[in-house]
């Protein structure tokens, strides 16, 4: 775990990675693959910023402190209800079935739960009643549309529970309760006579952020997941994964980790993430060491990875650099005419089992472009746009 506030030094050996590429044969169909930050609802951040401000005030004391981590906590919950799912959910269906791929890689899909306020046991996640579960949405959403998916991996990752009122610790209003937030990444697979799953597997990050607030330890984990899929005649391994977002030092730590342990000896490896590493950014957080560009150059570098938007074999016709801007919505998704589509941050990359280089001969950036809101609340589908690209040279 990493501290927040603290950096973190790396030394990045030489990756070694070996295997045997299939044999050659006919010419094989491609694999259509996406990437969708569904997003999780509401700043993350805010409660915790909330609690440290406070906590670095003059007299500062466990109840001032749990107040504004409550107070914070509240709000953040409210936008989650202001930025509805159930809305949501349905564009995203909508988005997936337009696109018809055969893998999906989800992150930010979020289990809201609530339950009784403990003050005696802040930051225990123990909350059971459910008000959103994201994933249930999008798959009865999908299924609604007759595009059904199936959820081939599930993995859970940071879980997180914060008390939620109004006003202060000794009068709390506003429905007091404790909050919990369970953030998970999901593989789905399109149900097909030529997709079948060998086998999967997942791993949590040695090196995560780690928030302490008030005598409490908040851990938002991170990790991979991947699964090995036979289409047709031809084998690969699909990885999905979310990098961190507050720093570039732990992102870096956590995608030389990943390109270690997640890629395939065997068979080609696709994998599509929110890597949170912008190629054409090379500014430095106050809290890193390295630019926010570094994992991404981590992973197409001495990871071996192509980056199959941009890659060498890319046709004419697939939108350029400047079209793969996939991230920048405020926070409540809402806003009539966005201009902050500014970031690049949503990918997808590939290589064989012997480091030849993929390719993707179509593609596009969905969620985005055009107007996909909902007519009647304007909420457009995530904060993320989604990346959609056919591969082939499996």
């Amino acid at each position: 775990m990493v501290a927040l506030g603290c950096t973190l030094g790396m030394l990045l050996g030489p990756l070694a990675m070996t295997g045997t590429a299939d044999a050659e044969g006919p010419p094989a169909k491609p694999v259509t693959v996406m990437t969708r930050n569904i997003y999780l609802g509401a700043d993350i951040n805010r409660p915790v910023q909330a609690a440290l401000q406070a906590a670095a005030k003059p007299g500062a004391n466990q109840a001032s402190i749990v107040t504004a981590l409550a107070n914070a906590t509240h709000v953040t919950r409210a936008v989650v209800d202001r930025t509805d799912f159930r809305v949501r959910g349905r564009l995203l269906a909508a988005e997936i079935a337009d696109a018809q791929p055969d893998l999906v890689g989800l992150q930010e899909v979020a289990l809201w739960r609530h339950g009784p306020m403990q003050l005696n046991q802040v930051g225990v996640p123990n909350a059971a009643t459910v008000d959103y579960d994201f994933l249930q949405i999008l798959l009865d959403d999908l299924a609604e549309r007759g595009t059904p998916y199936v959820a081939v991996s599930v993995a859970n990752r940071a879980d997180v529970e914060s008390p939620s009122f109004t006003g202060s610790i000794a009068a709390p209003g506003g429905d007091p309760r404790d909050v919990r937030l369970t953030m998970r990444d999901v593989v789905l697979m399109r149900p097909s006579a030529s997709l079948t799953t060998q086998g999967e597997g997942q791993g949590v990050y040695d090196v995560n952020l780690q928030v302490g607030v008030a005598g409490v330890s908040f851990d938002f984990d991170r990790g991979y997941q991947w699964v090995d899929v036979r289409a047709g005649a031809q084998r690969f391994r699909f990885v999905n994964t979310h990098l961190e977002a507050f720093s570039s030092d732990i992102a870096l730590a956590q995608a030389n980790q990943l390109v270690h342990e997640a890629t395939s000896p065997d068979r080609s490896t696709v994998f599509v993430c929110d890597c949170n590493s912008d190629p054409a950014n090379d500014s430095v957080k106050p809290v890193d060491h390295v630019p926010h560009k570094a994992p991404y150059e981590l992973i197409t570098g001495a990871g071996g990875y192509t980056d199959l938007w941009r890659g060498s074999g890319r046709p004419t016709d697939l939108p350029g650099f400047d079209a793969g801007d996939t991230s920048g919505l405020d926070e409540t998704v809402d806003e009539p005419t966005p201009g902050s589509w500014t970031h690049r941050i949503d990918m997808v990359f590939g290589r064989t089992a012997d480091g030849r280089a993929l390719s993707a001969d179509r593609g596009r950036v969905t969620g985005r472009d055009g107007d996909p809101r909902d007519p009647a609340t304007g909420l457009w589908p995530s904060d993320h746009a989604g990346v959609v690209l056919r591969v082939r040279g499996l």
